[in-house]
């Protein structure tokens, strides 16, 4: 009986999928027609969590790309992810990671896995060993484009990053931050649900990811609508795009993810979710000092 069920539920995931891909491929066709204002007018979703993959078929389509490959880190099972439209719809290369190997058996057990060139390795990313694994992988000099979400380290992970040069970044940011240049301190073990109880202290502000594109050559292009994830083109190839400020560009986030100590969701939002970590410790980026929420 379980078999049975299993043979038809897979049967209905690839119909489901069939499906999003049709709808995506038309949601295309309606974007190239838009002359947006800003990269989150032009959002929609098939595969990723948000609006996503909207925005990188815009910028694939408006960036002069080195290579049709991409890095993904932070994809679970890689049912919900960034670049898995990339993958199937354009048919990239790519390497994804993430932490739980349960996750990477899952990945490994989908017919994307042999129906595409997607490599996929079990690692808990950290500024140490993340050189190591893209070369290891053969992920390196020129890609197409990075997305980093590792709910913790990602600012020092793509400062400490240097073995692959990517064409598009995107890289997940803490809204709750705002605009201070701040990022969590560095801690090769960081674990966001054990670092707090909340569920809301992690990762970096826009800010800080902002100043450290600049020193890596590029330019900041927006957010998605979700605020949550900023975009960062290449600075000799983002002639179509106007450079923004993290002020010009930041977008709060608005979905109510903080938990309690019992680990069930408190739905706080506004400035009640700063003030759960309020009195935790930040590394300013640009004083280079420790300093509190």
């Amino acid at each position: 009986m379980n078999r049975i069920i299993r043979s038809v539920q897979a049967y209905y995931d690839r119909r489901f999928s069939e499906t999003k891909m049709l709808l995506g491929k038309q949601l295309i066709e309606l974007q190239k027609q838009t002359k947006p204002e800003k990269i989150s007018d032009i959002e929609f979703k098939v595969f990723s969590q948000w609006g996503d993959d909207g925005i990188i078929q815009y910028l694939i389509r408006n960036v002069e790309l080195s290579n049709d490959t991409f890095v993904e880190f932070g994809v679970e099972d890689y049912r919900e992810a960034n670049t898995r439209f990339l993958l199937m719809n354009n048919n990239w290369r790519g390497l994804v990671m993430d932490g739980n190997i349960k996750n990477i058996r899952k990945i490994k057990a989908q017919d994307i896995f042999f129906k595409h060139e997607l490599t996929a390795r079990q690692a808990f990313i950290t500024a140490e060993n993340i050189n190591d694994l893209l070369k290891e992988e053969g992920f390196t000099e020129q890609i197409g484009l990075l997305h980093i979400d590792i709910d913790g380290n990602d600012y020092w992970v793509w400062k400490a990053l240097t073995a692959a040069i990517a064409d598009i970044v995107v890289i997940e940011y803490n809204s709750i931050f705002g605009t201070n240049p701040i990022t969590v301190p560095y801690n090769p073990a960081f674990f966001r649900t054990k670092a707090h109880s909340s569920n809301l202290y992690f990762g970096s502000s826009l800010q800080s990811l902002v100043d450290i594109s600049e020193e890596k050559g590029y330019v900041f292009v927006g957010c998605n609508g979700n605020g949550n994830n900023a975009y960062f083109v290449k600075r000799e190839k983002a002639a179509a795009f106007r450079p923004l400020t993290a002020s010009e560009g930041f977008i709060a986030s608005r979905f109510r993810e903080s938990r309690g100590t019992d680990g069930k969701l408190t739905f706080l939002s506004g400035e009640k979710r700063l003030e759960a970590i309020r009195g935790l410790p930040v590394y300013n980026t640009r004083t280079n000092q420790l300093e509190k929420i």
